[in-house]
């Protein structure tokens, strides 16, 4: 099995060293020492799965997962030093796929790699299909009247948001917390923006799922439901 693989690890000395053993077990692999670094790294590269330190400076480990976990489905290994059960549940909640506690054997990080990216080949693809719009959730892709549509991934995170509850009047407030939970920046109404660039990718001729329900919020009319 063979990929590209980021390692997120500020001990130089680890993260050369598992670099090296992904590489002979032939993936491709790089290396970022912080978690800012890794977090716009995991960006660029778009890496089939990311190693990540649990303790890293700039952005912890966790504070990372769950930024990337909302952006995309990229497998994540944390790896970390702490043997206490509360700190492998806190990286498992987060949205890591499996956990290593260091010190490791590194032929056992390979095998859990290989065996996490067997899983996600694996997956069944979760596709939402409301009226004229459809969205897999696995891939990311959405399409109206079958025709694909370029949205950010915010933008796919509120539309997934909306097609899980067809009919159903959301606030602001619900609609922040479902699809950004405690990391959205901005006030409610910073909300209505993002839903105006939503109605402007989706609605297709004279036909506009999402309603605005005046003093309450929005709702996602589903076609036939």
């Amino acid at each position: 099995m063979s990929g590209t693989v980021l390692i997120v690890e500020d001990d130089r000395r680890i993260a050369e060293w598992v670099k090296v053993y992904f590489e002979r077990a032939g993936f491709s692999a790089d290396v970022a020492h912080d978690g800012e670094a890794g977090l716009a790294l995991a960006r660029d590269m778009a890496p089939d799965l990311i190693i990540l330190d649990l303790m890293l400076p700039r952005r912890d480990g966790v504070e990372v997962c769950r930024i990337l976990r909302r952006e995309s489905d990229v497998p994540i290994i944390m790896l970390t030093a702490r043997e206490a059960h509360a700190e492998r549940v806190v990286g498992l909640e987060s949205g890591a796929d499996d956990y290593v506690v260091k010190p490791f054997d590194p032929r056992e990080l390979i095998a859990r790699a290989q065996a996490v990216l067997r899983r996600v080949k694996d997956r069944v693809q979760q596709v939402l299909t409301r009226g004229h719009v459809t969205l897999n959730e696995t891939t990311g892709i959405v399409t109206v009247d079958g025709e694909p549509v370029d949205l950010s991934q915010a933008q796919t995170a509120l539309l997934s948001t909306f097609m899980r509850h067809p009919n159903q009047v959301l606030t602001r407030e619900q609609l922040i917390s479902l699809t950004f939970g405690d990391e959205f920046d901005g006030f409610d109404r910073a909300i209505d923006s993002q839903v105006a660039r939503l109605r402007r990718q989706i609605g297709r001729d004279g036909r506009q799922p999402i309603q605005t329900v005046y003093g309450t919020g929005y709702r996602f009319a589903a076609e036939g439901e």
